[in-house]
């Protein structure tokens, strides 16, 4: 029974993955019968951990921030961060127990042979960043900094840090960073003015301002710099790897100036850092480093989305949890139409992010298989869902703090919190209008739009009658608006308004295509896709008048029911 006093629930102590019946579902769609019968009790484990330890771990973290300490207490230098105990717990659950930076990268994890697919790790971060945002920074950072150093860097030097790239073992692990941005260099990348030169024992040395550094600390950074000499522009641009510290164990030629005051994800250190002839290692040809980093920034754009997600479902769970428990004018706030509207929205934006995250994740893993048209189809997916995913979490976790009333808005509970850390996803890695225009740079340069829409196709064919009727059209209609704007200059200003409209189109075809996939399904997520197609797609008479039918007050239903707390364990 929840615990309510005064009229005030509290869902503490709820397994975000038993409250979740949609998200076992899901995860049967997208993961094969051996992976879902072998990771289920890890599922459940996360479920209840999110919803319980690592909850009140988050709370006492975003609290607690982290120091920069400069000196040790004789004068010394001493460099370090200092992060609270409940960060460190956090950490070791990430990247320890259930090792989230490792199983993309080798076996083992979870006593697996292989590696796991990527949905594995993006439902186990979906349920975990709904207790903790901020750690899953330096988490996704340190897990794509192994993919683009195995993807690009020398044989040699992937055999030096790999093991600690992927280690469960908190005190042999190194965490990862990408310092990219710099003062005058913000989305301009070819603007960066870090210049990389050769000493006379011909190792690399970095020198320049990195302005905006999370997990300054870590042990291995990405950073791009400009070799002197080699011109201006993100062509000239060649990929370090920038280590902590030397292999005597003595600290590395850079400074952390200061640590940022931040509004949200105050639990995770962000700095500024000086490189001051740091010695650091080439990754890939010279030249490359812009294309290369583009690796790593669309895996940590992808991560972005997947935590985008992973909060609008913690905001939309509580949202449905108050309404059902909570009474106001004598009755429950369940029962009062504006409020059942309201939850409506919220649970259609929630489950569209939740649908293109997942379906991105199962591209992911073909592309990556070298399947040449999923390669195409992630280099526009991961824009996409950057661009709109993050920007309607802002939305959604503003909207669950007004379901909470004034208590959402103390810091006693989580919503105040989430919604800082919601602002974040739509600036890291490329602001909106930056992921917007990527969008159509992928639709103009690679045909990307045209394999999208080719993948969709045959998803809408394969959901067959669970396809709402007019949907088909209005994804030709989004398609070709997006590609008459990309290929049209004078037209840059509707870039994100036809940005969005492919992203409804896709996301409503892909729960479309779930629905018809799914086990003893209740046709639920083709309703979603009518619902987006209704209320995203379709011109509408906001003057007309007219309420939600029948069948949408069914789904509400549904999603109310599904916030009891599931009585089996998982099996």
């Amino acid at each position: 029974m929840p615990d309510i006093h005064r009229n005030i629930p509290d869902s503490a102590g709820l397994n975000a993955f038993r409250a979740d019946p949609a998200l076992r579902r899901l995860l049967e769609v997208y993961l094969s019968p051996e992976d879902f019968a072998a990771l289920l009790p890890q599922f459940d484990r996360m479920g209840a951990l999110a919803g319980g330890e690592l909850e009140e771990l988050a709370l006492v973290a975003d609290k607690n921030p982290p120091t920069l300490k400069i000196r040790n207490r004789i004068g010394a230098d001493d460099q370090r961060v200092e992060t609270h105990p409940s960060y460190q717990r956090l950490e070791h659950y990430a990247f320890g127990e259930f090792g989230l930076a490792a199983m993309s990268h080798r076996g083992g994890v979870f006593g697996r042979a292989g590696k796991l697919p990527p949905i594995a790790k993006y439902a186990l971060v979906y349920l975990f960043v709904q207790a903790e945002f901020g750690l899953c920074c330096p988490l996704s950072m340190t897990d794509s900094l192994t993919r683009t150093l195995v993807k690009f860097g020398d044989p040699d030097l992937v055999a030096e840090y790999f093991d600690q790239l992927t280690s469960q073992d908190m005190d042999v692990l190194f965490q990862g960073a990408m310092f990219m941005t710099e003062q005058m260099a913000g989305s301009d990348v070819g603007a960066i003015d870090t210049v990389a030169r050769k000493d006379a024992e011909g190792n690399w040395r970095l020198y320049g301002d990195k302005w905006f550094c999370s997990n300054p600390d870590a042990d291995l950074a990405m950073v791009l710099a400009r070799p002197e000499g080699a011109g201006e522009g993100t062509k000239a641009l060649s990929l370090f790897l920038l280590p902590r510290r030397l292999p005597d164990g003595t600290p590395n030629a850079y400074r952390i100036l200061r640590l940022k005051e931040k509004m949200g994800t105050k639990s995770m250190a962000s700095g500024e850092i000086a490189l001051e002839g740091a010695v650091a290692h080439l990754v890939g040809d010279p030249g490359q480093g812009f294309k290369q980093m583009t690796d790593m920034i669309n895996m940590s754009r992808l991560a972005n989305g997947v935590r985008s997600a992973g909060m609008m479902r913690r905001s939309v769970a509580e949202a449905l949890f108050i309404a059902r428990h909570r009474t106001a004018f004598g009755k429950r706030l369940l029962d009062l139409p504006l409020m059942r509207r309201q939850l409506l929205k919220m649970l259609v934006t929630a489950e569209q992010g939740r649908s293109m995250v997942f379906h991105t994740a199962r591209v992911l893993e073909r592309a990556d298989a070298g399947d040449a048209r999923a390669a195409k189809v992630l280099r526009i997916l991961t824009p996409l869902l950057k661009f709109r995913t993050c920007r309607d979490a802002r939305k959604v976790a503003g909207d669950a703090m007004e379901v909470r009333g004034g208590c959402g808005y103390i810091e006693e509970f989580s919503d105040a919190r989430v919604l800082r850390d919601a602002h974040l996803g739509s600036i890291w890695e490329g602001t909106s209008n930056i992921v917007a225009l990527d969008v159509a740079r992928a639709t103009r340069r690679e045909g990307a739009l045209e394999a999208l829409r080719a993948h969709l196709d045959e998803l809408g064919e394969e959901a067959g009658n669970m396809m709402p009727g007019g949907l088909a059209d209005a994804l030709a209609r989004a398609c070709d608006y997006m590609e008459a704007v990309a290929r049209d200059p004078a037209r840059e200003a509707e870039v994100r308004q036809a940005a969005s409209a492919v992203y409804n189109a896709a996301s409503a075809v892909i729960m479309a295509w779930e629905d018809a996939r799914m086990t003893g399904g209740q046709g639920d997520r083709a309703r979603l896709a009518g619902l987006v197609l209704t209320h995203k797609l379709l011109p509408r008479d906001p003057l007309a008048g007219g309420g939600d039918g029948a069948a949408d007050a069914d789904l509400l239903e549904r999603a109310f029911h599904d916030m009891q707390p599931i009585a089996e364990a998982a099996e």
